[in-house]
């Protein structure tokens, strides 16, 4: 069904999709819908979170925080489709219907939603289109408010450089920042990997990381949209909305393996990647991608995601020591010293808003920032080997100022997508390894 709402033209209330915040009719600013940490010591006030993206994704972190904090309350919602609103509110009044209290004139349609959710808000939601995930935390930011961006938290290494930057300045202003990294909050995780960085395994000598699953989001090409419609509705399909799958999927494991190997940096990697599966899917991205990291103590990291339907799949993490071998994701390890983790397993996507909001109430917010940006960067530097074919230094990729066009700021509701169908329906891939060029 194509939305409700005339894309020619951006929106921002659901109501007549042109009205303006009420917040702003009604005298209040950004500084007024700050957090008072010292009232919030006390454990009693309520926080206003707000929500940028109506998927299953960032509905699902407003329930993780409604979960983790009783106190919450879900006050506003942005989305570049008014039907998506519609439904996830819903849905979520539905389940929590004391908690979740978004008036008409607090949906916002359009490009320029997410500024009406920061002036709403005390905490904000950030689970979108990747590519505007930075430009929507700097926002954020900027504005005073505390954030959840979900992964990846950018897509090209310009968009890292704002990260960093949002996360330095959420420092500075005792703002938490909280990552949709969420293994860092898993109990078995957390421990498996504690105690190979104590040795457990001896040295470590290689990881192997693997994100090995069908294809991600639609596959099939809607009818009656335009053009833009279709890329901006199915980000998931499109490089330049998402940074394809090393960045969006495989993000996860290269930040459990920055982990183990310390926070340390790659030298360099090597990688490769195309379309060889069915080509009339939707869309321009990749669906295989291995990527070899190299290590300056002669680590070595082997990183795979594949999204082919009908194929073996597997969502692993496998530390290889010297005299053991480690799985975190199963809570797990053998060799000379076994041991298996027997503790509560609990969701590390209720535990870790659990930490963020019992940080903010106490005034000492959480800050992902010093493993965010770096582990984000890590996918981005294999991505782009992935793209180019060729091998990808850390010291390079760290200076780029590379961005996948047109720049989030530039999007509009009418400009020319980036990439555009045959008249098929086929979408050239995205890039050609030994041809593209990107750091």
């Amino acid at each position: 069904m194509k939305p409700k709402h005339d894309l020619s033209t951006p929106s921002h209330s659901r109501r007549d999709f042109l009205k303006k915040s009420t917040l702003a009719a009604s005298g209040f600013s950004v500084s007024t819908l700050g957090i008072n940490h010292a009232v919030h010591a006390a454990g009693n006030q309520e926080i206003k979170i707000g929500m940028i993206g109506c998927g299953g994704r960032c509905a699902g972190a407003a329930l993780n925080a409604m979960d983790a904090d009783p106190d919450t309350r879900l006050v506003a919602m942005a989305d570049l489709f008014a039907d998506r609103i519609d439904k996830k509110r819903k849905a979520l009044m539905t389940q929590k219907p004391k908690q979740v209290s978004v008036d008409d004139d607090h949906c916002f349609v359009g490009l320029d939603g997410y500024k009406r959710v920061i002036e709403s808000s005390d905490v904000v939601l950030i689970a979108c289109s990747a590519k505007f995930h930075p430009m929507y935390l700097k926002a954020a930011i900027e504005a005073g408010k505390h954030v959840f961006v979900e992964k990846p938290h950018a897509i090209d290494p310009a968009g890292i450089k704002v990260v960093q930057a949002a996360c330095d300045l959420a420092k500075q202003k005792n703002l938490g920042i909280l990552s949709g990294l969420q293994s860092r909050f898993s109990p078995e995780i957390s421990e498996v990997i504690e105690r190979v960085r104590d040795g457990q395994i001896g040295e470590v000598i290689s990881i192997e990381e693997n994100f090995i699953r069908g294809p991600y989001g639609n596959t099939d090409r809607p009818a009656n949209w335009r053009e833009l419609e279709i890329q901006y509705g199915n980000h998931y399909r499109f490089s330049w909305l998402c940074g394809d799958d090393v960045t969006q999927s495989l993000v996860h494991n290269l930040d459990r393996a920055s982990w183990v190997l310390n926070e340390t940096t790659p030298v360099d990697c090597h990688g490769f990647g195309g379309r060889s599966s069915v080509q009339d899917l939707l869309g321009d991205v990749f669906d295989h991608h291995s990527v070899v990291y190299r290590y300056e103590n002669g680590v070595r990291l082997y990183a795979f995601c594949r999204t082919t339907a009908g194929c073996y799949n597997e969502n692993s993490s496998v530390i290889l020591g010297s005299k053991g071998v480690a799985y975190p994701v199963r809570g797990f390890i053998t060799g000379d010293k076994e041991w298996k983790f027997r503790g509560k397993k609990e969701s590390p996507y209720v535990l870790e808003h659990e930490a963020f909001f019992k940080s903010i109430r106490e005034g000492a917010p959480l800050n992902c920032g010093h493993y965010m940006a770096r582990s984000t960067l890590v996918a981005v530097m294999g991505q782009l080997s992935c793209y180019s074919g060729r091998e990808v230094r850390w010291d390079e990729v760290s200076k780029s100022d590379f961005y996948f066009a047109p720049k989030p700021e530039e999007c509009t509701w009418d400009m020319q997508p980036p990439t555009v169908p045959d008249d098929k329906g086929i979408y050239p891939v995205c890039a050609m390894p030994g041809v593209t060029t990107n750091v």
